[in-house]
C-alpha cells in the first residue's frame, strides 16, 4: 500500500488526465493504480494475472498509467524531492561516490540488451548504480548486458541532479569516486581530475587488498535492495523504458526509506 506520507510527495508531481473520449467506465484513481504499479514490483508478477479483486484495477490500467508517468519523467523529479529532502537535513554524503554495475537475464530480448558475456551469451541487461557514501542511490541506469562499465562512468554522473538545499548552490558532484577493477582506465582517471573528483579505483594486475572495499560495500547493498524488487531481478519487459520505470521507482522507494531514517 501506499503510505499517506508518500503519496503526498508523488501526487504532486503526477500530469493532468486527459479528457475522455467516450463515456465509460470511471477513470481507476491514481493512487490505486499505483498500489498496483508497487504490487506489480514487489511480487513480479505479470501483469495480466493482477487480481481484481484488490481493487487496483486491471494489469493493463497500471501499465499504461506507468508508461504514462516515466514518459512525464515522474520519478526523476521524486527522486530529486527526496534527494533535496536528505541534502536540507545534512544527510546526504559528498565527501565520496562509489558505482558499480549488476547483470541481469533479459527474458524477452529487446532494446538496451545484450548477449551476455557471464551467461553464455543469453540476452542481458545491466543495472548501473551510482551511491553516496551511505549508499543512498544518486543516479542509476539500464544497459545491454554486454556493455562495459567503464563506458557508464562519465554518463551516470551526468545523470546525477542538481540538489539544492537550504542555503548554498545546488549540488551535484561528490569529492571522490570508488570504483572496482572494471573501471580502471587511466583515460577516465584524467576525466575525473579535470572535474574535480578524485579517482579512488583499484588496479588490475595488483593483489586484493587495497582497503576500498570497506568503502565499496555500499553500493553493493543498495544493488541487492534494487534486486529484492522481485521484477527487477529478470527484466521481462521488451521495452526499455517500462523496465526503466520500474528501476526509477524502486530507486525512489530505497530512497525515500533514507528519508523515513535518516530526516
Amino acid at each position: 500500500m501506499v503510505s499517506d506520507e508518500l503519496w503526498s510527495l508523488i501526487e504532486p508531481l503526477l500530469p493532468e488526465p486527459g479528457s475522455k473520449l467516450v463515456a465509460g467506465r470511471p477513470r481507476v484513481p491514481d493512487r490505486q493504480a499505483l498500489c498496483g504499479i508497487l504490487f506489480v514490483l514487489h511480487s513480479g508478477m505479470q501483469w495480466e494475472y493482477l487480481p481484481q479483486e484488490l481493487g487496483f484495477g486491471s494489469g493493463m490500467t497500471c501499465w499504461r498509467r506507468l508508461a504514462a508517468w516515466n514518459e512525464a519523467g515522474v520519478w526523476e523529479k521524486l527522486h530529486l524531492v527526496l534527494l533535496r529532502k536528505l541534502r536540507s537535513a545534512k544527510k546526504l554524503g559528498w565527501s565520496r561516490a562509489v558505482i558499480d554495475s549488476s547483470h541481469v537475464r533479459a527474458a524477452p530480448q529487446g532494446p538496451k540488451s545484450g548477449p551476455s558475456p557471464v551467461d553464455r551469451a543469453r540476452p542481458g541487461s545491466k543495472h548501473h548504480v551510482l551511491v553516496d557514501g551511505q549508499g543512498i542511490p544518486l543516479a542509476v541506469s539500464l544497459t545491454g548486458g554486454n556493455r562495459n562499465d567503464v563506458t557508464q562512468l562519465l554518463p551516470l554522473l551526468d545523470k546525477v541532479p542538481p540538489v539544492a538545499s537550504v542555503v548554498g548552490r545546488p549540488r551535484r558532484r561528490p569529492d571522490m569516486l570508488l570504483a572496482d577493477r572494471g573501471y580502471d582506465h587511466d583515460k577516465y582517471r584524467r576525466l575525473l581530475w579535470r572535474r574535480g573528483i578524485r579517482p579512488a579505483i583499484a588496479e588490475r594486475g595488483r593483489p586484493h587488498g587495497t582497503g576500498l572495499g570497506i568503502f565499496r560495500w555500499v553500493v553493493e547493498r543498495t544493488i541487492s535492495w534494487l534486486h529484492g524488487f522481485r521484477r527487477l531481478r529478470i527484466r521481462r519487459e521488451r521495452r526499455d523504458d517500462i523496465h526503466e520505470a520500474f528501476l526509477g521507482l524502486a530507486t525512489c522507494l530505497i530512497t525515500h526509506r533514507h528519508v523515513q531514517r535518516l530526516c
